[in-house]
């Protein structure tokens, strides 16, 4: 079976505005969005062959060799498998990363190489 890279992303601004709220805001935020989070991982458990995780600030290495400080949206990813990326990116249509967390999307790719692991034949 097919499969697909899903990267959550998020803009910086949304992060900053959800770390301004009071601290009390963000963790009922955290309490419901990450129940539902382990919810939706159980109820696709079988269609997640690696869960991925969350990422940090990037350092990119740029054509000349710097090594320098980067922002892109990226801020997680899980690896997904489905019959068609449009079937692996329905599994994120009400995803606690955009429902409630102040993620801006999931951006679903399939791969076209990729690691042994998402290779191989089930």
């Amino acid at each position: 079976m097919p499969h697909f890279l899903a990267v959550y992303t998020m803009q910086p601004e949304d992060l900053a505005r959800f770390r301004a709220m009071p601290k009390s805001e963000q963790d009922a935020a955290d309490e419901i969005g990450l129940k539902q989070w382990a919810e939706w991982e159980e109820r696709n458990a079988g269609k997640l062959p690696d869960l991925g995780g969350m990422v940090g600030k990037t350092r990119r290495v740029t054509r000349g060799g710097s090594i320098v400080d980067a922002v892109n949206p990226f801020c997680g990813f899980v690896i997904v498998e489905a019959d068609t990326v449009e079937a692996a990116a329905e599994l994120f249509r009400d995803h606690p990363h955009i429902s409630v967390f102040p993620g801006d999307g999931v951006d679903v790719m399939p791969f076209l190489t990729g690691p042994a692991s998402c290779m191989r034949s089930n």
